[in-house]
């Protein structure tokens, strides 16, 4: 409690594997640091896990499959030496326990809704962290949306709107 304000829960978020990947390799935000917005930067995703830094209003919640194919991705497909990766997991978990959120060893399966295996994956996730958004860049997934009444929206999105939100909060404090 900060001088008779109560400090909201955040709400739970689930970035797709996409979008944590490209906010270390898709240029634009070395993974040492990451902005929050306000302003929003070149790099969207970077942007979205700079607002889970912040621990303000999102929580970042990850499973062992996010974790393995954030790896994966950057190894294969952005020839990442395992050091430099294993790095920046520890950087994007520790920033999810920062912000109230953290990784669900054991995610039950029990969605089947899209026809790819591994958004259904990301879908589970969400269902049993009642998530209130799903960030991703995958068309599947955001041709869904609202998923069950989740909004599923592009990292772009996400990050314009919390900036938006943000300065309009600024805006009624001075």
């Amino acid at each position: 409690m900060v001088a008779g304000h109560l400090r909201a829960t955040p709400a739970a978020v689930v970035y797709d594997i996409n979008v944590l990947v490209t906010a270390a390799a898709g240029g634009n935000s070395p993974f040492r640091s990451w902005p929050s917005p306000p302003p929003v930067s070149g790099n969207p995703s970077a942007d979205c896990l700079g607002i889970i830094v912040d621990a303000a209003e999102f929580s970042l919640w990850l499973s062992p499959h996010i974790v393995s194919n954030i790896r994966r991705v950057l190894a294969e497909l952005f020839k990442w030496e395992s050091s430099q990766a294993d790095a920046y997991l520890h950087a994007v978990l520790a920033a999810a326990d920062h912000s109230g959120g953290g990784i669900v060893a054991a995610v039950p399966r029990t969605v089947h809704d899209c026809p790819d295996y591994e958004d259904n994956l990301i879908l589970d996730l969400a269902a049993e962290v009642g998530a209130l958004i799903i960030v991703s860049n995958d068309t599947d997934l955001l041709s869904m949306s609202p998923w069950r009444g989740t909004p599923v929206i592009a990292p772009a999105a996400f990050a314009s709107k919390v900036d938006a939100m943000r300065r309009h909060a600024r805006r009624g404090r001075s």
